[in-house]
């Protein structure tokens, strides 16, 4: 019997990511960010053509189990995929070819029951970057390189898991199971760091990887709410905190939405963390709903970004809907 799975992750640039000098084309409409990834992948080679994504890393995989439930082989099926990055010169729109990296395919692992298989894809922009690195040779021309290294085990019983093993710091990487549905995202983007490390031997095209801090995605409502906050004039300048700085204490009163741009967050009640949420949560309704009081301490597990949102742009049965989802101390 043949037992086929897969994992895909796909990286993308989410609004006001870039920072610094770098940032300057994306001012000036030359270069662009990109619109969130959709819920469910239907078609990577669509979204390639439609420069929806910079990398995606497909990883797909089989087991041949035999009659006696033994594994007897296993392989291979998946690949990478690198966009097509689209520039504006004056008025017209330039296709520039961006460089794939040789993907790379781990030997599959075989253990009582289960094969692992692992795989790092990615690349970089065909534009040239000059700017000064860390670490030899001190000065790039090139592009910094972004990746994710995905792992995938199946089981003989047919059930599956995957992993995010590591990842370049930049863009955002968003992780789809077999059935292409997401279900986690890399928590944190460090721009700077990329673009003065991700070279070289500082990949795994070299000798190193880069971990990562992954969260499960959030809820469909917080996608579709966060979307519609960001292309919006309510949110405020975005706010920078800290490692173990808070946003909210609880027990503390509160009007105010937040959305989480990027970073982790601990969600605290009575002193215990009940969760930890990243980047797309939209937190802060529960206390709109329900008195104006703030149910929860959350805490940065990692330096964060924030914005906040008006609720005046947000329908009360959404309000309503967004706080029953996030009675996580009753779940």
């Amino acid at each position: 019997m043949r037992i086929e799975s897969s994992v895909t992750a796909i990286s993308w640039i989410p609004s006001e990511a870039v920072e610094g000098l770098p940032k300057v084309p994306f001012t000036m409409g030359v270069a662009h960010y990109d619109d969130p990834p959709p819920d469910v992948i239907e078609d990577l080679d669509a979204m390639r053509e439609a420069d929806a994504f910079r990398e995606a890393n497909e990883l797909r995989a089989f087991i041949e189990v035999g009659d006696d439930g033994s594994i007897t082989d296993a392989g291979h099926l998946g690949t990478g995929h690198i966009g097509v990055t689209k520039v504006k010169v004056g008025p017209k729109e330039l296709s520039v070819a961006a460089v794939a990296l040789p993907t790379i395919q781990g030997e599959p692992e075989f253990g009582d029951g289960w094969v692992r298989f692992t795989q790092t894809a990615g690349g970089r922009t065909g534009a040239p970057a000059p700017r000064r690195v860390r670490g030899k040779p001190f000065f790039r021309i090139s592009s910094a390189i972004a990746w994710t290294t995905l792992a995938l085990t199946i089981k003989a019983d047919g059930s599956s898991e995957h992993e995010l093993v590591g990842a370049s710091p930049f863009p955002r990487h968003w992780i789809y199971d077999k059935d292409g549905t997401l279900a986690q995202k890399s928590g944190t983007i460090d721009f700077e760091q990329w673009y003065r490390e991700s070279h070289g031997d500082n990949t795994p095209w070299g000798s190193e990887e880069t971990e990562v801090f992954v969260t499960e995605a959030e809820s469909a409502l917080e996608r579709e709410l966060s979307s519609s906050i960001m292309r919006s004039d309510a949110t405020s300048k975005p706010r920078q905190l800290q490692v173990d700085e808070t946003l909210t204490e609880q027990g503390e009163t509160g009007d105010g939405m937040f959305l989480l741009l990027d970073g982790i967050l601990a969600v605290e009640v009575d002193g215990q963390t009940i969760a930890e949420v990243g980047p797309g949560a939209v937190l802060g309704a529960r206390a709109l709903v329900e008195g104006g009081r703030r149910t929860s301490t959350l805490r940065a597990v990692t330096p964060a970004k924030v914005v906040v949102a008006s609720s005046d742009d947000i329908e009360p049965s959404a309000l309503e809907e967004l706080a029953g989802v996030h009675k996580r101390e009753e779940s």
